[in-house]
Order: C-alpha cells, then sequence, then structure tokens
C-alpha cells in the first residue's frame, strides 16, 4: 500500500505538553476569575461590553507581549464598562492553503514550519500572557484535535467562517466549557450558523483523539456577525439594526439559550479596509442606544488592531505590523476604546 503522506515526526499529546509546561496556582485562579467574569456577561449577570481586540495573527511573541501590555493599562481604566478579551491567534486559515499559517505551524515566520517548536511556543506565549497582564485570551479553534493543546489557558475561542460548516468543529465546540463563537460563513447564510450553534449546545458523543467521547453541550456558543461575499466576491456588511434584528428573531425560531452575538468589525464588515473597524464599532454601540432589545443581544465587538497600522508582507520585518490582514495600529486603538466607553 502506497501513500504520499510522509510522516515526520510523532508530537507530545496534549497531555504530556501540559505536563512538560504546567500552569502556575496564579495562572489557574486567574482562568479561574475571567472565566465567571466573561461567562456573567454572555448569560446577561453582567452589561459590560466585550471587546475582543488584538492582532490578526500572534506572529512573534515580543510584539504581542508588547501590545498586551500596553492594552491591560487601558483595561484598567475603562474595567467599569469595557471587558477585554485579547486576540491570541495562533492558528491561521488559508483559503489557498499557502502562506503563513500561524505560530502553531511557524513560531518565527521567517524560518522553516516546526509544529515541534510551534505546539511549545504557543503554550508559552499564552501563558505569558496571563502571567504579565492578567489578560485570559482568545484564539481561533482552526484545527479541533489542537484546541486540546491550550483548552486550559483560553478565554474564549471562535469557529471561522469556513470552518462553521464542518461536523468535527460544531461537535466540539460541545465540548468546550468557554464562550465559543461561531461566525456566519462567507456566503453569508444565516441558517448555517444558527445549525452550527444548535449543535454545539447540545450534548454530543463521538471520536477525539483517538477517544470516545461524551459532552455535556456548551450553553455558551453564540453567533458573531463578520460580514459575507456574494457570488461575484463583493463584501456586504452585516452589522446593521436589521441585521442584528433578525439573529434576534433567528435565536426564538432556533429556541437556543443564551441568544447573543458579537460583531467582528473586520473581515467582510469592513471589507478588509481597517481604518472602518472605528465606524462599525460606534455603529454597532448606536443601534445598541436604539433597541434595548438590540442592546441585550449584543454583547461586545471584534476588531482587529495592532502596535503599527495596516499590514506587511510575510518576508518583511516591522516590528508591530500584522504579517496577515491589516489592523489598526495602537494610537488609533487606544482612542477609540475610550471613545467607545464614553459613548455605552
Amino acid at each position: 500500500m502506497t501513500s504520499n503522506m510522509k510522516y515526520i515526526r510523532q508530537l507530545p499529546s496534549p497531555e504530556e505538553l501540559k505536563e512538560a509546561f504546567p500552569l502556575t496556582e496564579e495562572i489557574i485562579r486567574t482562568k479561574q476569575r475571567r472565566d465567571k467574569e466573561i461567562a456573567d456577561v454572555f448569560t446577561g449577570k453582567d452589561d459590560r461590553f466585550l471587546l475582543i481586540i488584538g492582532p490578526c495573527s500572534a506572529d512573534r511573541e515580543d510584539a504581542v507581549l508588547e501590545y498586551m501590555n500596553k492594552l491591560a493599562g487601558v483595561q484598567e481604566k475603562v474595567k467599569d464598562k469595557i471587558l477585554m478579551i485579547p486576540r491570541v491567534y495562533t492558528n491561521k486559515p488559508r483559503t489557498k492553503g499557502v502562506g503563513y499559517k500561524g505560530m502553531f505551524h511557524q513560531p518565527d515566520p521567517h524560518k522553516k514550519e516546526d509544529m515541534l517548536k510551534g505546539i511549545i511556543a504557543i503554550r508559552q506565549l499564552h501563558s505569558d500572557v496571563i502571567k504579565q497582564t492578567g489578560f485570559t485570551c482568545a484564539d481561533e479553534m482552526l484545527y479541533p484535535d489542537n484546541y486540546a493543546y491550550l483548552n486550559d489557558v483560553l478565554a474564549y475561542v471562535a469557529i471561522g467562517a469556513r470552518s462553521v460548516e464542518d461536523q468535527q468543529h460544531r461537535i466540539v465546540a460541545s465540548g468546550v466549557d468557554i464562550p465559543c463563537g461561531m461566525k456566519n460563513p462567507t456566503g453569508g447564510d444565516l441558517s448555517v450558523m444558527m445549525n452550527a450553534i444548535s449543535a454545539a449546545q447540545v450534548k454530543q458523543k463521538f471520536v477525539y483523539r483517538g477517544w470516545e467521547v461524551e459532552t455535556e453541550g456548551n450553553p455558551l456558543a453564540h453567533v458573531i456577525m463578520r460580514g459575507y461575499v456574494d457570488r461575484y466576491n463583493h463584501s456586504h456588511s452585516n452589522y446593521h439594526y436589521e441585521d442584528l434584528m433578525e439573529v434576534k428573531s433567528l435565536y426564538h425560531q432556533f429556541n437556543l439559550e443564551n441568544p447573543a452575538v458579537i460583531v467582528d468589525c473586520n473581515h467582510n464588515n469592513s471589507g478588509k479596509k481597517f481604518m472602518e473597524q472605528i465606524r462599525i464599532a460606534k455603529d454597532v454601540i448606536h443601534s445598541m442606544k436604539c433597541s434595548e432589545e438590540i442592546r441585550e443581544l449584543v454583547k461586545g465587538v471584534m476588531i482587529e488592531s495592532y502596535l503599527v497600522d495596516g499590514a506587511q508582507k510575510p518576508e518583511e520585518t516591522v516590528y508591530g505590523k500584522s504579517i496577515t490582514d491589516p489592523c489598526l495600529g495602537w494610537e488609533k486603538t487606544e482612542q477609540l476604546i475610550y471613545e467607545l466607553a464614553e459613548e455605552i
């Protein structure tokens, strides 16, 4: 029997990695406290506005940590109104399967892929952010099997627009014990996203990492609105008042728990014009002011932000500038956070 798949080496299991790089008691306590705070927002016990914010991709630890420490200082100033969940996205989807796939694949974006170093690097980065800032962070569940490497440090997990229709992503999300955001698919069909949330909120039994497993369901699985593309590949937004009211109606039709929406201010909502994120975030808050139903439904926004405005090519070396999607730079980010706190 022949195969064109070459087995390079066996990687440590999540259990082995956690044993080799254990969490401190302080990190464990921080995660427990943060998990409760964030869950209280999604269940309506806490009316603070969630801000899921940070680089499109966590490409290098030094720049990410500098950004996170800056963000922690701002969080302290707006803590009564805004609760931040920083983005530390270590897995990046690639539409054509080529290009930088995140720190998991390439701990150094200027060197070859090395997934052994990668799984160590992503665990170390998430742990270092918690130690230095007190933040627990968000990451994307691009590969459901790999979620187990980080499940004891994450505060939030997102299922991307290209993954939301996949059966494995949906049922693994049912075993996640933190909020799990399901993005609308790239084609914009909201029923696909709602079906994914339905699957994630109920008990499931399946095979995971060679084990037969059973889950209890995740009542904090929820909607992320990120815009969509039409058949001509033109971007369309779905963050407006009417779109949010439609999601409210769909939650009722599907009889789902804890109706909640996070609006992704970038991607097709902005047409990847990163400066538009400022206007979109404020538009969402305006809709919340106009409708008590939307105020109860919308829990926050997602913003792509880094130290330097825009994006660069992976081979470039501008410190703190995105090598994937364009991001808001730090000065604009800080100003936006203060403005949002004033408007909420």
